[in-house]
């Protein structure tokens, strides 16, 4: 018996610790919500608070997820006066033949700042992003610089890094790779949400487009589709939802960064690593089913 004993309690101990990590913020009336996915953490964006976690400090790759600080820095240059909403950007061939979601615009092809912001809001689209890093800094590598400078000022961890202004992995760029980029983009989930955190304080007019499910490109009558199914109309619509980002790569997996608004209080969800692109939805919808519930019972 008391060998028995000895096996259990240490089972038991790490059972309860492993609910504990995913449960910061747990009223005592809630059962604790279990998602299927390598990393999670959702935050109160008014307070930053964080009303759940689990491997929310582990570095992982975030795909397209990463394009949110590219937006940051496209919106920051606007703000500051560096670059105007209607200035035009020209797609150059490395933009052009990028891989992955594309908008589709064709080397020497020239869209307003505005517009390549939505094809990367909306879309997710890695030509948009390339082009707009090379306008903003000169070249990509200078961009890369940039973001990994923004990094520090936004106070995210020692592990977050950004490699490029898509998301990609480096093999996918070949010969376009930044030639400064010395390893893969990593962010925790904790820096996912600070970053779409930060976006969202300092720049809500992004909201304003992020919450669009189409939109169509006036000059070149591209369409630009949200790649976000939790907006109304789409497949896993909630309601509040209003942006934010998905990611994918073989090495990631399914990422989705949200955020909703209901009933005055906004809440920000990260789910890193999902085996499939439904499963990020899914796994969303449950956190933000528990987060709404208990928000107003966290002191």
């Amino acid at each position: 018996m008391k060998r028995l004993f000895a096996i259990v309690l240490p089972l038991g101990l790490l059972f309860a610790y492993y609910i504990s990590t995913q449960t910061e913020g747990w009223a005592s009336s809630e059962r604790p919500v279990q998602l299927q996915a390598r990393a999670a953490i959702m935050l109160d964006a008014d307070t930053g608070r964080v009303l759940y976690e689990f491997n929310a400090d582990t570095a992982l790759p975030p795909a397209s997820m990463s394009k949110m600080m590219t937006e940051l820095l496209l919106l920051e240059d606007v703000r500051k006066g560096k670059a105007k909403w209607d200035e035009p950007v020209k797609t150059s061939r490395y933009a052009a033949d990028v891989t992955g979601s594309q908008a589709g615009f064709k080397s020497g092809d020239t869209l307003t700042l505005r517009q390549m912001f939505q094809a990367i809001a909306i879309q997710s689209a890695n030509d948009a992003a390339v082009a707009v890093a090379e306008h903003l800094a000169g070249s990509e590598s200078a961009f890369v610089d940039r973001m990994n400078r923004k990094v520090k000022e936004l106070g995210l961890s020692s592990r977050a890094y950004f490699a490029n202004a898509s998301g990609l992995p480096l093999a996918d760029l070949g010969s376009y790779a930044p030639k400064n980029a010395h390893k893969e983009t990593l962010l925790t989930s904790r820096d996912t949400a600070l970053l779409a955190r930060a976006l969202i304080q300092q720049y809500p007019e992004a909201l304003s487009v992020t919450r669009q499910s189409e939109v169509v490109l006036p000059a070149s009558k591209i369409k630009l589709t949200t790649t976000n199914e939790l907006l109304d109309g789409q497949p896993f619509a909630y309601p509040g939802v209003d942006g934010f980002k998905t990611g994918f790569t073989d090495a990631a997996g399914y990422c989705f960064t949200g955020t909703a608004e209901r009933g005055g209080k906004r809440l920000i969800t990260v789910v890193m690593g999902t085996e499939t692109p439904e499963a990020r939805f899914t796994e969303t919808a449950k956190l933000l089913d528990y987060g709404f519930r208990i928000v107003g019972k966290v002191k």
